[in-house]
């Protein structure tokens, strides 16, 4: 197995820059998701590491060896699609093996790859079967093991849990993540589903426009995002934003009124330089923050209560483009049509500018 680097890539097409200048560093055994909206560039950032893609300039190594200008065979990578792309007049074990085949690989090495993969991915029972004969699981599993028994260095999955339902999204999930315990293997993970890369990932690459928004483990996008974009875009639902206007300030403390919210005002510890009063920012509070003990009140009507049966969530403000969403949590009275009444501590609640999106710590 071997680790990544990515040294200033860049990839256009034509005119149109897609990837900008981007650095990463992956680890030996790491698995890293890349997150982020349609269009975000995290794909072809996947394919750049395949080799599918030429770099237009930048080096990428993997395993300390530069394979910017390498083809695609000789990478040391296996690739898993969203299609399956499976030979349909092959069996299972026929398309495990057949990579191997046509490299040269001797049929007694091929077999005993494809036995350990179809071991691992519990195929055993399907090897004889063809593809129209397996559910969409078993197809992927068997694209899966077709990249396992190539026995890269580093696996590439783009979006491959995309055309399955959402029972089966959630069972292959836990299969990709026992599967990485066991292989300890290096894989890097294209998805738009952000519960899925808070689930898989050791690390989070958050992608916006070709470029790098933030790195980190799911919990620290998730309690130290670096600006709104990624604040939204990790935890779901998504973050609740609020226009706030500077009031004040003294010390460390920077107060700023939710006109939105009956112009309450909510004082923050902010230990950066604090903006002019009247400086326009944005609160942003996720919706299981919210708490009736909270130290800030708030009451707000209820649009449209969500019963999830283990929770449910109200939505406030619903003829505006972005509701506001507050976790009832084990509150069960609540009803459409009621004022309710909760609040938050300012500690869990964050601060951003409202221009550039950049956090205020």
């Amino acid at each position: 197995m071997a680790g990544l680097e990515l040294r200033q890539v860049k990839k256009s097409f034509g005119s149109v820059d897609v990837i900008h200048g981007v650095d990463l560093d992956i680890e030996d055994g790491e698995f890293t998701v890349f997150v982020g909206p349609s269009g975000c560039g995290k794909s072809t950032l996947l394919r750049l590491v395949a080799g599918l893609e030429a770099t237009t300039s930048g080096t990428l190594s993997i395993g300390g060896q530069d394979v910017t200008d390498v083809e695609p065979a000789d990478r040391g990578v296996a690739m898993v699609f969203q299609s399956y792309a499976l030979y349909p007049h092959m069996t299972v074990e026929e398309n495990m093996g057949f990579g191997l085949k046509m490299t040269g690989h001797p049929a007694a090495e091929i077999k005993e790859r494809v036995s350990g993969a179809s071991a691992i991915l519990h195929l055993d029972p399907l090897l004889q079967r063809k593809p129209k004969a397996l559910s969409g699981g078993q197809r992927q599993r068997v694209a899966i093991g077709r990249a396992i028994v190539r026995q890269p260095e580093v696996f590439l999955f783009d979006e491959p849990l995309s055309n399955l339902d959402a029972e089966l999204r959630v069972q292959m999930r836990l299969e990709i993540a026992k599967l990485h315990k066991e292989l300890g293997a290096t894989m890097i993970y294209v998805t738009h589903d952000q519960v899925e890369a808070m689930t898989l990932a050791d690390k989070i690459v958050v992608l916006r426009a070709g470029i790098i928004e933030q790195t980190g483990s799911p919990l620290t996008l998730y309690d130290d995002p670096d600006n709104s974009f990624v604040a939204g875009f990790i935890g779901s639902p998504r973050m609740n934003f609020l226009p706030a206007t500077v009031v004040g300030s003294s010390g460390e403390t920077l107060t700023v009124r939710l006109d939105d919210l009956d112009a309450i005002e909510v004082p923050m510890t902010i230990r950066s330089t604090h903006p002019k009063p009247g400086a326009q920012l944005e609160l942003g509070i996720r919706p299981e923050h919210f708490d009736p003990a909270g130290s800030v009140q708030v009451s707000m009507p209820i649009d449209v209560i969500e019963n999830l049966g283990g929770s449910s969530f109200a939505y406030s403000r619903s003829d505006m483009e972005q509701p506001l969403t507050i976790e009832l949590r084990d509150n069960r009275e609540a009803r459409e049509g009621e004022v309710l009444k909760t609040g938050f501590n300012p500690v869990r609640a964050f601060l951003f500018d409202a221009q550039s999106g950049l956090r205020l710590r």
